[in-house]
């Protein structure tokens, strides 16, 4: 990777943040963690995206924001706004989690089981 599509990339995960946490400055706020690792044998799962989408009253994605997890299956936030929270955790060979979430206060912790994919039948 060149040391400019490096640079680029890291700017396009904290610029966000940034701006996030500025913008949101009175209001309260948490620190979420994430624990990600495989349901049959609960090893972690390195560089799985955790995408996070903040829900208006309507139930609407408002903002949406990314993180990847370390080789320990962790990732985490602070300053993360209270209100309701989509999400979601994708990684490869893996079914994709999915979970709305009432974020009310200071810490919250998850740990987020994802499963093998189930096998497909055809009739072909």
């Amino acid at each position: 990777m060149t040391r400019a599509r490096g640079l680029a990339m890291l700017l396009a995960i904290v610029v966000p943040v940034l701006c996030w946490a500025a913008k949101n400055d009175s209001e309260q706020t948490a620190e979420l963690r994430f624990v990600v690792v495989r349901q049959e044998n609960q090893k972690p799962i390195r560089n799985a995206s955790v995408v996070l989408h903040r829900l208006d009253k309507d139930g609407r994605q408002r903002d949406t924001m990314q993180l990847k997890t370390d080789s320990e299956g962790k990732a985490s936030i602070d300053g993360m706004p209270y209100g309701r929270l989509r999400v979601q955790v994708i990684a490869p060979r893996l079914q994709t989690f999915g979970e709305d979430y009432q974020i009310q206060q200071p810490t919250m912790d998850f740990r987020i089981e994802l499963k093998a994919p189930k096998d497909q039948l055809s009739i072909y």
